[in-house]
């Protein structure tokens, strides 16, 4: 079932995306050559408690029942998402996604962006860089009236256009009181197909886009998805309410491209 939300429901949802938007812009400023995914997910889980909230990822059960271990998921280089933090050091040219989800308020957040550490090649960067773009095209769509389809289409056309691959088997979601709601927001599809896009909807957009094909498998541990060619992935999300007119993002990647600002990316 698809949960409408009130203005003050999304006013909660807003406080608590707002709230990973902070979070992200902690992990920013700590992310450098030599930090470990593990010491970034310890950031984040203090920062998170001592606001008020818990990490929503915390515990949360996979496919096969099993617990997720950090706070954030954070997915290194080839690894697509739900990459589990680490005591291995990030290095120069590295590329980490990070996602974050908070409960606060009984509203949960969730947001994500992927980070260059140090120089990384140009090719890669690009893949950043029309990932995002991506994603706001997605956004563009997410309006009252449209579909599901409008913001996947978007998405993947942007994307394929620039010859990348868009990963079929994770997808973006409804969000609300629960961090995964219906519906499920596909990355792909065919303009004016899918579920009529209604205002009050609350969903969370997602690309994950592939520097090479967009083949993937996961790792034994139950968790962690990567590419099989084992080329780059990106990975940036945001938190949305549909709207008459335009999406209202309710996550900010403000803090974040602050911190990148004054470290001169």
């Amino acid at each position: 079932m698809i949960f409408l939300k009130t203005e003050e429901e999304i006013e909660l949802l807003r406080q608590s995306n707002l709230l990973v938007g902070r979070t992200l812009g902690v992990v920013a400023e700590a992310i450098a050559p030599g930090v470990t995914t593990l010491q970034l997910d310890q950031l984040a889980e203090e920062f998170i408690r001592d606001h008020g909230a818990v990490p929503t990822f915390k515990g949360y059960p996979n496919h096969l029942g099993q617990p997720f271990p950090g706070s954030l998921c954070t997915s290194v280089n080839d690894v697509v998402v739900h990459g589990i933090p680490n005591g291995v050091p990030l290095e120069d040219g590295d590329i980490v996604s990070v996602d974050c989800g908070t409960l606060m308020n009984g509203f949960c957040g969730d947001s994500a962006y992927t980070f260059c550490v140090g120089e990384v090649a140009q090719e890669v960067v690009k893949l950043l860089k029309v990932t995002k773009e991506s994603l706001y095209k997605g956004i563009e769509q997410a309006v009252h009236g449209r579909r599901l389809g409008d913001i996947g289409f978007a998405i993947q056309s942007h994307a394929e256009m620039n010859g990348y691959g868009v990963v079929r088997e994770f997808v973006g979601h409804g969000i609300g009181r629960e961090m995964h709601e219906e519906p499920a927001v596909p990355n792909y599809g065919s303009r004016g197909r899918g579920k009529q896009l209604k205002k009050g909807m609350c969903i969370a957009i997602e690309p994950m886009i592939t520097l090479g094909n967009k083949e993937i498998g996961m790792d034994n541990d139950g968790w962690t998805v990567r590419t099989l060619d084992r080329k780059a992935a990106a990975h940036f999300e945001h938190t949305v309410a549909i709207g008459m007119d335009s999406a209202d993002i309710l996550s900010s990647f403000d803090y974040v491209e602050e911190v990148l600002r004054k470290k001169g990316y």
